[in-house]
């Protein structure tokens, strides 16, 4: 099975992180969570709250299999770690998937990761990542290359579905 870091920080989108976060575990799939400090207790935008198990001391793209970067305004937080946007870059460069729901898309502008590449996200970032290099399209689900985006929580079932089966 997969080892999959999850980047998370305060005022993420719950249910961005618990859905794709259970299914992932549910499938059998090692999950870990990484933030801006271990042991931090981060709130989501609706009230969950969840320990980060990791600070970005173990941002290793060697160690994992995938990431996960779950909206909400938790990515603005995440993209202001170096190492932790270097997991991202690193993660796309070995072509291990890299999946950015929402406003998560922000992390992979700030990676350098979406020059060339169709991705979607919340239409409140559209021209962040056009302006990154990428061609924005409104789509549920948009897979190029290890990138896997989507838009929103209404999206949830297709880009679990899809990051579940670029791990197989």
């Amino acid at each position: 099975m997969a080892r999959i870091a999850f980047l998370l920080d305060d005022v993420y989108e719950d249910s961005e992180f618990r859905v794709p976060y259970d299914r992932l575990r549910e499938a059998g799939h090692e999950v870990v969570v990484l933030g801006l400090q271990q042991g931090k207790k981060v709130r989501g935008k609706q009230g969950d709250t969840f320990d980060v198990e990791a600070g970005p001391e173990a941002a290793d793209a060697t160690r994992f299999d995938a990431v996960v970067v779950p909206g909400g305004y938790s990515p603005d937080k995440i993209r202001t770690d170096a190492k932790l946007v270097a997991l991202v870059k690193e993660t796309a460069l070995a072509n291990k998937p890299v999946a950015a729901i929402c406003h998560a898309g922000w992390v992979l502008a700030e990676a350098d990761v979406v020059r060339g590449r169709t991705v979607t996200s919340y239409p409140s970032i559209r021209t962040d990542l056009i302006n990154a290099g990428a061609t924005w399209v409104d789509e549920e689900v948009v897979v190029d290359g290890p990138l896997i985006t989507s838009r929103k929580p209404s999206d949830l079932d297709a880009f679990c579905d899809r990051v579940l089966k670029s791990l197989t």
